[in-house]
């Protein structure tokens, strides 16, 4: 039995979808008693350090000039490392549990910890080095030697990133980027693989057998043409014959219509009819959408006229659709030569 809409509009990609077309407010993230604790135990530490620093700079203490210079790097390292760590925890409550693709969550985790890895080795290094500022600029100054040496890299890595959150594809969609088609079947850190379909040796949407991996920085500069998005997971297909001006084009329009319609199944338009419903919650005006198949007529630049037959199916399934449609279109027309008026001989 065909999902409701309702039911469809709580998996996590559509309903994560939804939020981003009708601009729905998330979920409200709330810190658990663990994360409460944790703040606490940073502002503790944070206003230790603070007023320890306080008590060293006002000389109420009697110490060694020496031990005072290295009591001071500590408490200032202790108090960037404190800030560093509520930060990244703020970050991992309040950002990263709003993502509910729990691998994709995991993920960004493990950047985030790399990140606050590299920011306390960077403290680390200010407080052993007397003269911190100099280690600092140091540090700065070879990783930006490091950054030019892999600036392609980084940048692929980053455009990984921007995939997982704003997720222009995931694995499985179907997609065109540039000049390469095909379904996606691995992101990486740096580069993506599609399974072509289509391509240069093979005409329609059949798979070519090759594999396309392409740098992630390309979705940062390329268009990318979707062709799975979750609240409308179908395209439109059209089929079209010349036909001649005195035709019968009741008879056409009737006849393109009901094969048509039993080719696609009714249980494939009333899935159709579920995902316009959805459509009736975003921007897209979902009375565009039918879901049932659509005669139309048109006037050709030649002597004849179009009679075409728009439906929608589904992206994986639109050149068997076709070809079978054509099969038995042509043989309901043919079957009536005298109403559909084909072209015939060299006009053909």
């Amino acid at each position: 039995m065909p999902e409701t809409a309702e039911e469809i509009s709580q998996q996590p990609e559509v309903r994560k979808e939804l939020q981003r077309a009708t601009g729905g407010k998330r979920q409200k993230i709330k810190a658990r008693g663990r994360d409460r604790f944790w703040f606490v135990t940073h502002a503790l530490v944070l206003a230790g350090c603070v007023a320890a620093l306080f008590l060293l700079g006002s000389k109420l203490v009697p110490l060694p000039q020496s031990i005072v210079g290295v009591v001071g790097r500590i408490l200032r390292g202790t108090v960037l490392i404190v800030i560093v760590v509520a930060v990244a925890r703020a970050i991992s409550v309040y950002a990263l549990a709003r993502i509910e693709d729990p691998a994709v969550r995991f993920t960004l985790q493990r950047v985030l910890h790399l990140v606050v890895a590299l920011a306390i080795a960077a403290i680390a290094i200010s407080i052993i080095f007397v003269n911190w500022y100099a280690a600092l600029a140091a540090f700065g100054i070879g990783s930006i030697i490091i950054g030019l040496a892999v600036q392609t890299p980084m940048k692929s890595f980053i455009a990984w990133i921007y995939i997982l959150v704003r997720q222009p594809f995931r694995v499985g969609d179907r997609i065109q980027i540039g000049d390469a088609t095909g379904d996606v079947i691995d992101v990486g850190y740096l580069d993506t693989t599609l399974w072509e379909f289509g391509g240069k040796y093979i005409s329609g949407d059949h798979p070519s057998g090759r594999l396309i991996k392409f740098p992630n920085e390309k979705v940062l500069d390329e268009i990318v043409y979707n062709y799975s998005w979750p609240l409308f997971p179908y395209i439109w297909n059209e089929i079209k014959f010349h036909v001649a001006y005195n035709a019968d084009l009741e008879f056409i329009a009737r006849t393109m219509q009901r094969i048509a319609e039993e080719e696609l199944g009714e249980e494939m338009m009333k899935r159709v009819e579920t995902f316009r419903d959805l459509l009736a919650r975003t921007p897209v005006d979902e009375l565009e959408v039918r879901e049932r198949p659509r005669v139309i007529f048109r006037v050709s630049e030649n002597t004849w006229l179009e009679a075409i037959v728009r439906y929608v199916v589904s992206p994986r399934e639109a050149g068997r659709v076709k070809t079978r449609l054509i099969k038995k279109l042509l043989a309901a027309l043919n079957a009536a030569p005298e109403r559909v008026m084909f072209p015939a001989g060299a006009n053909r």
